[in-house]
């Protein structure tokens, strides 16, 4: 029986930063979208939906910290 080795996670090719172009406030859900390597309307709807539809996730506090915490990428 030979032991399978554990995965290594690989390092995103995009590092977080909250986006400058693609940004409707703050830009976190486009820099999401981006580090993920989603589509930037869809992250966008998805965290409406989660916010309104969910009485357990404050999406308004959320994106704050998150605007806080993520820094800015860096200008072109």
């Amino acid at each position: 029986m030979s032991a399978i080795p554990p995965s290594v996670p690989r390092p995103h090719p995009v590092p977080l930063r909250r986006s400058r172009k693609e940004r409707m406030i703050a830009g976190v859900c486009a820099g999401l979208a981006h580090h993920f390597a989603l589509d930037v309307t869809l992250v966008r709807v998805l965290y409406v939906l989660v916010s309104v539809l969910s009485a357990a996730f404050p999406g308004i506090l959320v994106y704050i910290i998150l605007w806080i915490v993520i820094p800015e990428e860096p200008a072109s």
